[in-house]
């Protein structure tokens, strides 16, 4: 048997296997100068681009959305160091292959090579996986760059995180998928044949990948397989099944979002409250979610600055319960922009935390006598009821006194806003709290 025969065998192979990949894995990057986008950290001043160029990159963890770039970044940085490269899964990686690739990274640092150690998905790795990192990355045994779709300084443990430099990188830009996607047309390990993409199919794809370069060359490569070699925008629509939005019901996508719907109602931008609670409602999110959001800021935010909003979000969220989807869309949708344009005022939520700091910090003092539980028993024996005034049997139905315990006479917890009703609450607050010696003009 000839020598040639196994290796024109394994060229045969690898050819056939390169060929049967997808177009994303074919298209992925090999240097710096090949990526899109990231010029944050790739652009010819930042520091990770430096660091590659001169082999000095140190213990990073890459933190970002799928398809932005994280393993080919990792694959890149491999391709252009003098280390040994390892690459695991924290999938599948069991701590025994963690302790391989420790044992392996001291044999080959005593022959002088470093190793660079490729773990993605790293935050699904438990906290004994994690430990057992630690003292390789400290003692530079390895270079460990960790790849993750979820904020690293919840999922990956703080003594890790103290170790490494967390880079984040950011959905690729419309121009930046724009770019790839024309790569992928004229590239040679592109599509077959090339292929015609017309512009508005290509900002489709753009629209649907949402900053997503994996989703957007497996689009065009599903696009172009359903074509006569020219690909317009209605083969991308029956392609694409339906609009993507990238969001995750229990990932960061969903804080984002449901954070900026919040912040929206708050800072007064109905149409930006509308954006927000579409996507959410787009990507499948629970409206009972949406509603029980809705409702605390009601009260949060616009309190007592306009009342009738706490009654708005909660009829809402009955409606949400009794109707249900696709038609709750529309009640939440009220709920909303009614929030979003009523008066503010975070008076409410500023007295309750202040009183609960003042508890904390002082302790809880028991009642005054006169306003304890004056049941029989109790008024009998202990006196409870003592000294009470019954406000109806004054004018105006007050009484010109405090109803604290005595350590806390003098405290204010509630501050109202001049804002909305709120403002007619603050004038009658400030006449209540007028000296004793001062006449309360009700």
């Amino acid at each position: 048997m000839s020598t040639d025969g196994p290796d024109l065998f394994s060229d045969l192979v690898e050819d056939r296997l390169r060929k049967d990949q997808p177009l994303a894995a074919r298209m992925r990057p090999e240097t710096i100068g090949d990526i899109v986008g990231q010029e944050a950290l790739l652009g010819p001043d930042a520091f990770l681009a430096k660091a590659i160029a001169e082999d000095r990159v140190p213990s990073l963890i890459l933190y970002g959305p799928p398809g932005c770039g994280k393993t080919t970044l990792a694959r890149v940085v491999a391709g252009s160091t003098a280390s040994a490269f390892e690459e695991l899964s924290a999938v599948s990686a069991s701590l025994a292959d963690v302790r391989a690739v420790m044992a392996a990274a001291r044999d080959r640092l005593a022959a002088g090579t470093p190793t660079v150690l490729f773990l993605d998905e790293i935050h699904r790795f438990n906290k004994a996986q994690q430990d057992a990192l630690l003292p390789a990355v400290e003692d530079g045994l390895i270079t460990l760059i960790g790849a993750t779709t979820e904020n690293p300084f919840y999922e990956v443990n703080s003594a890790l995180i103290s170790r490494t430099r967390v880079m984040v990188l950011e959905p690729l830009a419309p121009e930046a998928l724009g770019a790839l996607l024309e790569r992928a047309t004229t590239d040679p390990r592109g599509l077959p044949g090339g292929g015609c993409l017309q512009e508005d199919a290509r900002d489709a794809i753009v629209t649907r990948a949402g900053g997503d370069a994996r989703q957007a060359l497996n689009l065009l490569e599903a696009a172009a397989a359903a074509s006569d070699g020219t690909v317009t925008v209605e083969i991308v629509d029956a392609a694409a099944g339906g609009q993507k939005v990238v969001y995750d019901r229990d990932g960061d996508a969903h804080y984002d979002t449901i954070s900026a719907f919040i912040k929206s109602m708050r800072g007064s931008d109905p149409d930006a409250a509308l954006y927000y609670l579409a996507v959410m409602l787009h990507a499948g999110e629970d409206p009972k979610y949406i509603a029980r959001r809705i409702i605390v800021a009601a009260s949060e935010d616009v309190g007592n600055a306009d009342p009738q909003a706490l009654n708005v979000a909660i009829g809402c969220a009955r409606a949400v319960e009794f109707v249900g989807m696709p038609e709750a869309r529309i009640s939440l949708a009220q709920a909303t922009t009614y929030v979003a344009l009523a008066p503010k005022s975070n008076a409410s939520y500023k007295g309750i935390n202040a009183a609960m700091s003042h508890i904390r910090e002082h302790g809880a003092e028991r009642p005054p006598l006169a306003l304890r539980d004056s049941s029989a028993a109790n008024k009998r024996n202990f006196g409870h009821g003592e000294g009470y005034h019954y406000p109806h049997d004054f004018p105006e139905a007050v009484v010109d006194e405090s109803l604290l315990p005595e350590s806390a006479r003098d405290v204010r917890f509630f501050h109202p806003t001049d804002r909305g009703r709120e403002g007619e609450l603050a004038g009658r607050l400030e006449r209540l709290r007028k000296p004793d010696d001062e006449e309360r003009p009700f």
